[in-house]
C-alpha cells in the first residue's frame, strides 16, 4: 500500500507524532478505508527509514484513540467507521485528528495542520521510545460517589464516608475510590499559592463566570493537558463537576425532561438531575463505554465519562466519539462530558476530550478535586459563548459560584507550573501504586487473575475487580480485616448485572495495597 507518509527529523513534532497524524488524516480523507490492512510495523519503519519503536508507539496511540484494531495472527487494520468512507462524516474526522475547538464556533477545522494536537504534545513519542516506562506512568480517578447514610447489611461504610478503624487497633487500608493523594501535594508550593491568593484585596463585584484571569490561565492548561482549544470567554469557574451539573440542570432542564445516564454510572450526576426534576433514562455502557447505538429517543441531553467510564473504566474510541455527536447533532441534544481524569493513562498518551469534536454540542467538564484535593472546590466547564453566558447568569441567580481565594491559589499553581508539576509526580505514584495492585490481582496476557478479571485499569486511579464470589459478602469480610472497598452495586440505577469490586489506590501506598490485594485474592477465592 502507498501511504501519504513522510518522517521529517527536522521537523518541531517528534517522529512518532508526524505518523500518528498523518495516518488520522490518511483514514479521516479516505485515503484509507475501514478494514483495511496497514503495514506491520517493520514494513513501515523501514519504508520511513526511522526506529520500529517509532512507528510501534504511533500505532499504540492509535490503538489507543480507537482508529485501528489487531486481528490475532492477521494484522492490523484501520478500525471499522474510522474514515471517512467507512461512515464517518469528513468534518467529524478532521475534528478527531485537531482534538481542538474554534472559539465561539461550532466545527473544527484545519485538520492536517494540526493532526498531533490530540497526541498529549509528544506522549506518544515518548511511549514509544521508552515502552518499559509506560508501567511508571499513571493516572488519576478520585471519583466520590453520593453519600448513603444508610447503614449498609454488611456493615462497611459506602464509598464517600470517612473511613475509621475496622476493629480495635486495626486501621483500614483503604481501596475505595474517590480518595486523592494529598500528602503528595507540595506544602512549599500550596504556601505560595495561597500567600499570592492573599495579596490580592477582596473584590466586591461578584463574577459568577470566574476570574478573568484564571480562565485565560485555564486555556492554556487546558490546551497543553487536555488538547482543548478555547477561549477565555468559553470558559465558566464552577464549584466542582456537582456545582457544573446543578448549573446546567438549573439552566437547560424543565422538570419532565428526559436525561441519558450511564447505567452503571456515577450517583451524583443521577442525583443531581433528578433533584432538578429530570426524568433518568439509564443508557447502557459495554468495554468501550457509552453505547451510541441504544441511546433512546427523545433525550434532551446525555451524561457520558468517555475517558475512563466510571466506574468500569471503558474508554470511547474514536469513531464512537464521532457516531455520539453525529446522533447530537442529528437529535438536537447535548453532550455533558465529564472528563474527571482524562489527562491520565498508563500505556499511551491521553485521548483527545470529546470536547473537540463539536463544541457546539458538548459542555466540557473538569475539577481540581481529582488532581488536588475535594477541599478546593473548583472546577470548570467549556461550552459556546452563548451557553457559558446563559449559565453564568443562572449561577448569579443562584449565588453560586466558586471562591475568589480559591480561584486565585488555582490561578497561582497554574501560572507557576506548580500544578503541572504535581499531576507529574501524581503520574509516577500512582504508576507505582497501580502495579502493586496489577501484581497481585492481574492475569497473564490480559486473562483473569486468581481472584478475577480485571477492567479499566489502563486509565484512572480506580480499576474493577470481577469475581465469581458475592462482591458485598468480599467486602464485607474485607472490612472485618482491615481492609475498605467499595462493590459496583451502588453505581447502578436498576438490576445490578455486573458483580465486582471498585478498587482505589489514591488511598494507600504501594505496600499497603500488595497487602490488601492479597487479602482480597485469598477472599475472593473462597
Amino acid at each position: 500500500m502507498d501511504l501519504p507518509l513522510a518522517a521529517d527529523r527536522a521537523g518541531a513534532a517528534p517522529l512518532t507524532v508526524q505518523i500518528v497524524g498523518q495516518l488520522r488524516t490518511a483514514m479521516t480523507d479516505g485515503h484509507l478505508a475501514a478494514g483495511e490492512r496497514l503495514p506491520s510495523t517493520r514494513s513501515l519503519a523501514a519504508t520511513l527509514g526511522v526506529s520500529r519503536t517509532v512507528v510501534t508507539g504511533a500505532y499504540a496511540q492509535l490503538f489507543a484513540e480507537g482508529w485501528i484494531e489487531g486481528r490475532h495472527g492477521s494484522g492490523t487494520y484501520v478500525a471499522g467507521g474510522a474514515s471517512a468512507s467507512g461512515g464517518a462524516s469528513a468534518s467529524g474526522g478532521a475534528a478527531a485528528t485537531s482534538g481542538a475547538s474554534t472559539p465561539g464556533g461550532t466545527g473544527v477545522s484545519g485538520a492536517a495542520g494540526r493532526a498531533d494536537a490530540g497526541a498529549g504534545e509528544g506522549a506518544a513519542g515518548r511511549a514509544a521510545a521508552a515502552p518499559a516506562d509506560r508501567g511508571r506512568r499513571a493516572g488519576i480517578d478520585g471519583r466520590r460517589p453520593r453519600i448513603d447514610r444508610r447503614p449498609p447489611g454488611n456493615g462497611v461504610p459506602q464509598p464517600g464516608e470517612r473511613a475509621g478503624p475496622a476493629g480495635p487497633g486495626r486501621p483500614v487500608i483503604e481501596l475505595r475510590p474517590g480518595i486523592p493523594w494529598t500528602a503528595g501535594i507540595d506544602r512549599a508550593a500550596w504556601r505560595r499559592a495561597w500567600r499570592s491568593a492573599g495579596t490580592e484585596a477582596p473584590t466586591a463585584a461578584a463574577e459568577p463566570q470566574g476570574s478573568a484571569a484564571l480562565r485565560m490561565a485555564l486555556t492554556g492548561y487546558l490546551r497543553r493537558s487536555r488538547a482543548v482549544r478555547c477561549g477565555p470567554e468559553q470558559i465558566m469557574v464552577t464549584r466542582g463537576v456537582a456545582g457544573s451539573l446543578g448549573l446546567i440542570a438549573a439552566g437547560l432542564l424543565r422538570p419532565g425532561d428526559r436525561v441519558g445516564v450511564e447505567e452503571p454510572g456515577y450517583p451524583t450526576a443521577r442525583a443531581v438531575f433528578a433533584a432538578h426534576g429530570a426524568q433518568l433514562v439509564p443508557c447502557p455502557v459495554d468495554a468501550d463505554g457509552l453505547v451510541v447505538d441504544a441511546l433512546p429517543a427523545g433525550l434532551r441531553l446525555v451524561y457520558t465519562t468517555p475517558a475512563h467510564q466510571y466506574p468500569l473504566g471503558g474508554r470511547m474510541p474514536v469513531p464512537r466519539r464521532q457516531a455520539l455527536v453525529a446522533w447530537a447533532r442529528s437529535t438536537g441534544a447535548l453532550i455533558v462530558e465529564d472528563d474527571y481524569d482524562g489527562e491520565f493513562r498508563y500505556d499511551v498518551g491521553p485521548l483527545p476530550a470529546l470536547s473537540g469534536l463539536d463544541p457546539g454540542v458538548v459542555v466540557y467538564l473538569g475539577t481540581t478535586t481529582k488532581i488536588l484535593t475535594p477541599a478546593l472546590r473548583v472546577g470548570w466547564l467549556v461550552a459556546g459563548p452563548e451557553l457559558v453566558a446563559r449559565l453564568a447568569d443562572v449561577a448569579a441567580g443562584l449565588g453560586e459560584w466558586a471562591g475568589g481565594p480559591a480561584q486565585r491559589a488555582v490561578l497561582s499553581l497554574i501560572a507557576t507550573g506548580d500544578l503541572e508539576r504535581h499531576i507529574r509526580r501524581m503520574r509516577h505514584e500512582y504508576a507505582r501504586r497501580r502495579e502493586a495492585m496489577t501484581a497481585v490481582l492481574g492475569g497473564d496476557a490480559g486473562g483473569p487473575g486468581p481472584a478475577g478479571r480485571l477492567l479499566g485499569e489502563e486509565a484512572g486511579m480506580h480499576m474493577v475487580l470481577r469475581t465469581g464470589r458475592d462482591a458485598e459478602q468480599i467486602a464485607g469480610e474485607a472490612w472485618e480485616r482491615g481492609v475498605a472497598v467499595a462493590t459496583l452495586a451502588r453505581y447502578f440505577a436498576g438490576l445490578v448485572t455486573v458483580n465486582g469490586l471498585v478498587l482505589g489506590y489514591g488511598g494507600a501506598s504501594s505496600g499497603e495495597i500488595t497487602r490488601a490485594c492479597r487479602l482480597l485474592a485469598g477472599l475472593a477465592a473462597g
